[in-house]
């Protein structure tokens, strides 16, 4: 055993503690009151309309993003969208929400650890997938290419996101948390993180923006401008590897447990976590960037490699969307789409949309463009990716009341 690991007394599984020079270190450096000289400072947030949400006492910046992440509607929607196992009834089975909530106390773990600002990491991780698709990856996918096939324009969540909360709601989150949103990019595992020199502005990041709309490879070259954003990002990741393994053993989707290869990180979801969070930690306190060891990084990517092969790409898990969710997007996408360019008041898309949109920005003061002038395929965009998986299948029901199409959800004591 290396000089940080121990075994956990009675069984297999092995926990990492930190070293007693790195433990010494933080202990010293917090009992002089030190602060991380490559923290975001909270005094240097950056707003669309810096005249507004000035943080004060009982609000700082970077809180006050969460807050309005949290109490914009479309949160609440995290509870019913797919994390990697759709039509389940299952309450043991993660969805979205339990998601964002690991992410958001990994990061903020190895925030605290680092001496960051854990108020900008909350902000981070609770907004990230909040422009997420019902049924996971599959249905982003489907919108993706749906819309393009329309626009020539791509669908990303991390994109949507920040469509989401900077355009649709117009909260006037700071650029910091609309950044590290953006670049959050949980499926790119990388051996350092190390945040962009340049100086963060609205006119770059609207850039890359949407070149993440007309270019698919523009995704893999964004980089968060915050050591924060970098921890969010590799917390993504350290907070489904584990997770998607116990859904999969929970929804007995093998015959047969696997027999997972990481040695170092371990194989069980508090395993990785633990391992991961401690290693991370370790190769970064005081440093500019985050960095795993070697071994570490082989096996993160390793265990992602696996739970695709296992777990993601699985013919059980793909089955029942590709027979029958993805056609159903395709039928919803061009009704709401004819609906759209009708401009009937009393159709769906404006009854449940569009006129929901006009309600959320009702009050909001800062400056934003009348969501009424968006384009008809937009719309339908934005629509879809809002739908929470049992609204998709309701209104599935509701447009196509004949249609052969229909979903067989898995019961409580069913396996896939």
């Amino acid at each position: 055993m290396g000089l940080y690991e121990r075994k956990h007394e009675m069984s297999d599984i092995h926990y990492i503690n930190l070293s007693k020079q790195i433990t010494e270190r933080i202990e010293e450096d917090r009992q002089a009151h030190l602060i991380n000289p490559f923290a975001c400072r909270d005094e240097d947030v950056i707003r669309r309309d810096m005249s507004h949400d000035i943080a004060n006492l009982q609000r700082p910046a970077f809180v006050r993003d969460t807050e309005k992440i949290m109490n914009v509607p479309y949160y609440n929607r995290y509870s019913d969208k797919t994390q990697v196992f759709s039509l389940v009834k299952n309450d043991d089975i993660s969805r979205r929400a339990l998601h964002v909530q690991f992410v958001s106390r990994i990061a903020r773990n190895i925030g605290r650890l680092l001496n960051l600002n854990t108020d900008l990491i909350e902000a981070i991780a609770l907004g990230h997938d909040i422009g997420h698709t019902p049924f996971g990856h599959a249905g982003e996918r489907a919108l993706s290419r749906i819309y393009h096939s329309h626009t020539g324009r791509y669908f990303n969540h991390n994109v949507h996101s920040v469509r989401v909360l900077d355009d649709i709601c117009a909260r006037n989150i700071s650029l910091q948390t609309l950044d590290g949103i953006i670049c959050h990019n949980g499926e790119m595992e990388m051996k350092e993180y190390r945040p962009l020199e340049e100086k963060l502005t609205f006119s770059e990041f609207d850039r890359k923006r949407e070149e993440c709309c007309l270019d698919q490879s523009a995704i893999k070259k964004l980089i968060p401008s915050t050591l924060e954003g970098c921890v969010v990002r590799v917390s993504d990741i350290i907070a489904y590897i584990g997770k998607d393994r116990q859904d999969a053993e929970k929804l007995k989707l093998f015959e047969e447990k696997p027999s997972y290869s990481q040695k170092k990180i371990g194989t069980t979801n508090a395993e990785i976590i633990n391992n991961m969070v401690v290693n991370i930690v370790e190769n970064s306190y005081g440093k500019p960037y985050l960095k795993m060891d070697d071994e570490y990084f082989e096996e993160f990517t390793a265990a992602k490699k696996e739970n695709y092969s296992l777990i993601y790409g699985n013919e059980k898990t793909e089955a029942a969307f590709n027979t029958v969710i993805e056609p159903m997007f395709e039928e919803i996408y061009e009704e709401l789409l004819r609906e759209a360019e009708s401009g009937d008041e009393d159709s769906v898309l404006m009854r449940h949309h569009v006129n929901y949109v006009t309600e959320l920005t009702r009050y909001v003061h800062v400056e934003h463009k009348d969501y009424r002038e968006t384009s008809p395929n937009d719309m339908v965009m934005d629509f879809i990716a809002s739908m929470t998986d049992d609204y998709f299948i309701d209104l599935h029901g509701y447009l196509f009341p004949g249609s052969k199409l229909r979903v067989e959800y898995k019961g409580y004591h069913d396996s896939l």
